[in-house]
């Protein structure tokens, strides 16, 4: 059992409790009615959270955005019923999805060729970091939840530099729920066993300038393949306008998740034999999270506002596997992992804290329009990485130091961590009302240390950089329905700190590329369209391994193609979205001795993918069918195309291409129900290749219903 199901267990009955408390209070609730059309109407007047945004809101602002933009509303969420947020990600221009559960407790992505896995861009939660390490490294063992998300912005292009490092593939902001007044609770079971329940619930103070909510999911499923998990989320959020142009929001978010799964797959006879056992049962992969954030807004004139987030968070990712001695079979005779009695547990523990401030000023030099940002960031981060053992007696419980001759308790014991400060100043000019010019400039620098707690000799070793990285963009509207756009910037990523620091190795450089966005974009009340051409050109691009774990192999690289999507409303209900991505270059720029050749193709970077989305709306019915289409990849750099026997990690992934069907109905402004079937074809695919095949997950449908008091 986990040393953390003390913790699990009361949060896990709160929430529960919570979940009844909603269910008991229908009676309450009908005592004392309230005329819902007036309610709705003070609920529109309440004020919005303050929260930091990649991409304003309103048009306007997304016109005199030189570079690529796409925003994911409610709207898009409710038809796409997502499992995770990784569902809703697929349905961006230029994301890759490799998967590897049905929920995405990890998630695996990739933009614009960049290889997924390589989080090459930042990923914000309401404008704060949420990947557990961006200096230290390991970013994706946290993936937000998605039944808290109203949408997500996705911003590419020089606008991303405002934002901070690993902004190659540009930024991934997601955008949370504000609780509405009143209460909600929803259900929902599916395949797998999957069992899933929600709470929400919210005020609004009297004078509509203060509200206060909770949304709280419980869920457990068998999984998919038997990769079962077991996850709590609690998020809380607060706000208040304090007058005079001040407003202040709060929100507290809490994360647990017990999963049964490993970077174990399926070897090719299992595979092709449609086995759906798990590989590796008795690994477990159990994360915790903790976060803390305060907004504050400051409007202090008409021309003059100052935003300011400060954040703290706190992740624990403990990994415990048993170790593997070559292969054997089992009782149907399929080739499957053999494993010793050797249990270790890869634990990691991250924190980091920060304040993100910008202030925005409306202008007029040179007898133009002109608005400038100027920001400043500072944080730090930290990760204890140790490898505790244990035994099968006893999984999940460290031995303690000396218990076994010979042993010792932990075979890794060291912290890394990382100081930033980030410094950005922005003007765009609006030359005139069609041509908009914006320039700017951001500051990083860093120091990253790394402190081994086991070593006796020179435990400590520290690599400090400065980037000075600029942007230069511009927007011209040749008419309301046809904009142009375009910019280059230099994009960066810092290395890992075990690529710099602990070793006798040459450091490697921060990862950076000259990075190129051309676009058309625009519409019509009924129509929308955008298309970019990209480049990407790396002086440095590097496969990072795990904390240095492996050496980075850095080198050049070089990605272009062409991003498009577009929507249209045919009337009488229906309406069509759709976008395609096409990369025809995405290669090594030299030899990379046994890891890749000049020329070969970068792997998981697919030439092609495809979504298309036809959904009908009528009254209280919705309903969307859904496409996804994904091309052949390369498993590693080599690009072999037979998938290696010994470990399964390299080969070629052919293309596939699922169907998902949704849909819902309301009976009234309280009670709705929601349904889905995943993968309706029953596509078997290779979804990615990890000490083993991923098998894409079997169809599979979840039916639920939602009751707001």
């Amino acid at each position: 059992m986990s040393t953390k199901a003390p913790i699990k267990t009361a949060l896990s009955c709160a929430v529960s409790a919570a979940v009844l408390l909603a269910a008991g209070s229908i009676h309450a609730s009908q005592e004392t009615e309230v005329d819902q059309s007036l309610l709705t109407d003070e609920i529109a007047d309440s004020i919005d959270l303050p929260r930091i945004r990649v991409v304003a809101p309103d048009p306007l602002n997304v016109s005199l955005t030189p570079g690529a933009v796409y925003q994911i509303d409610q709207e898009e969420v409710e038809r796409v019923q997502p499992r995770s947020t990784e569902d809703l990600l697929r349905r961006v221009p230029g994301i890759y999805i490799k998967r590897e559960e049905d929920s995405a407790v990890v998630t695996n992505f990739g933009v614009r060729g960049l290889p997924a896995g390589d989080y090459k861009t930042l990923v914000l939660e309401d404008g704060v970091p949420i990947q557990p390490g961006i200096f230290v490294g390991n970013a994706r063992y946290y993936n937000p939840r998605v039944q808290r998300m109203e949408g997500a912005e996705v911003l590419k292009g020089a606008s991303s530099l405002r934002f901070g490092p690993n902004n190659i593939g540009g930024v991934i902001n997601f955008l949370t729920r504000d609780p509405k007044e009143g209460m909600a609770v929803s259900g929902r079971v599916g395949s797998w066993n999957t069992r899933e329940g929600m709470v929400e619930i919210g005020g609004v103070s009297s004078s509509r300038e203060a509200q206060f909510g909770l949304i709280a999911t419980r869920a457990t499923s068998d999984g998919w393949m038997d990769k079962e998990w077991d996850m709590t989320d609690v998020m809380v959020k607060a706000g208040s306008s304090l007058g005079n142009g001040h407003s202040v929001g709060v929100k507290f978010s809490y994360y647990e998740n017990d999963a049964n799964i490993s970077y174990r797959g399926y070897f090719e006879d299992a595979f092709d034999a449609g086995a759906t056992f798990n590989p590796a049962p008795d690994d477990f992969f159990l994360t915790s999270r903790r976060a803390f954030d305060v907004n504050h807004e400051w409007d202090i004139s008409r021309n003059l506002q100052l935003q300011t987030v400060a954040y703290w968070n706190e992740m624990t990712r403990d990994y415990w596997r048993f170790n593997v001695d070559g292969t054997t079979t089992n009782a149907q005779g399929l080739t499957v992992w053999n494993f010793t009695d050797i249990l270790e547990g890869r634990n990691r523990d991250f924190e980091r804290y920060g304040i993100d401030s910008r202030l925005t000023l409306s202008h007029s030099l040179f007898n133009v329009d002109n608005e400038a940002q100027f920001g400043l960031r500072y944080m730090e981060e930290e990760l204890l990485d140790t490898r505790p053992r244990a035994t099968r007696a006893a999984p999940r419980t460290p031995i303690s130091l000396g218990s076994e001759p010979g042993q010792p308790a932990l075979r890794r014991n060291r912290k890394d961590s990382a100081e930033s400060l980030a410094l950005f100043a922005q003007n765009r000019f609006d030359i005139s009302s069609a041509l908009s010019v914006t320039a700017g400039l951001r500051v990083e620098t860093y120091e990253q240390k790394r402190n081994d707690l086991i070593a006796t000799v020179d435990p400590v070793d520290t690599f400090s950089n400065t980037e000075w990285l600029p942007g230069l963009g511009a927007t011209y509207q040749v008419n309301p329905s046809l904009q142009f756009y375009g910019s280059v910037y230099i994009a960066f990523a810092p290395p890992l700190v075990g690529s710099v620091v602990g070793s006798d190795d040459v450091p490697t450089d921060a990862e950076k590329s000259t990075n190129i966005d051309v676009g058309i974009r625009g519409g019509s009340d009924t129509f929308r369209y955008e298309i970019t051409a990209f480049s990407m050109d790396f002086s440095n691009q590097v496969d990072p391994g795990i904390s240095g774990i492996r050496a980075p192999n850095e080198g050049s690289a070089l990605i272009q193609g062409v991003e498009a999507s577009m929507g249209l409303a045919f009337g009488d209900g229906f309406r069509l979205d759709g976008n395609v991505t096409w990369i025809p270059t995405a290669e090594f720029g030299e030899d990379r001795p046994g890891e890749a050749l000049d020329g070969n193709r970068i792997p998981y970077s697919p030439d092609w993918t495809a979504n298309l989305t036809l959904s009908y709306e009528t009254g209280a019915l919705r309903t969307a069918l859904l496409f996804n289409y994904t091309d052949e990849v390369f498993g590693d750099g080599m690009n072999r195309v037979e998938i290696d026997p010994l470990n399964n990690m390299g080969g070629l992934i052919p293309s596939y291409y699922t169907f998902d069907l949704t849909a819902s109905y309301d009976f009234n402004d309280r009670l709705g129900v929601f349904g889905n079937i995943r993968n309706l074809t029953d596509e078997r695919y290779i979804a990615g290749l990890r000490q083993g095949i991923y098998a894409g997950p079997e169809r599979s449908f979840d039916i639920g219903l939602q009751y707001r008091f």
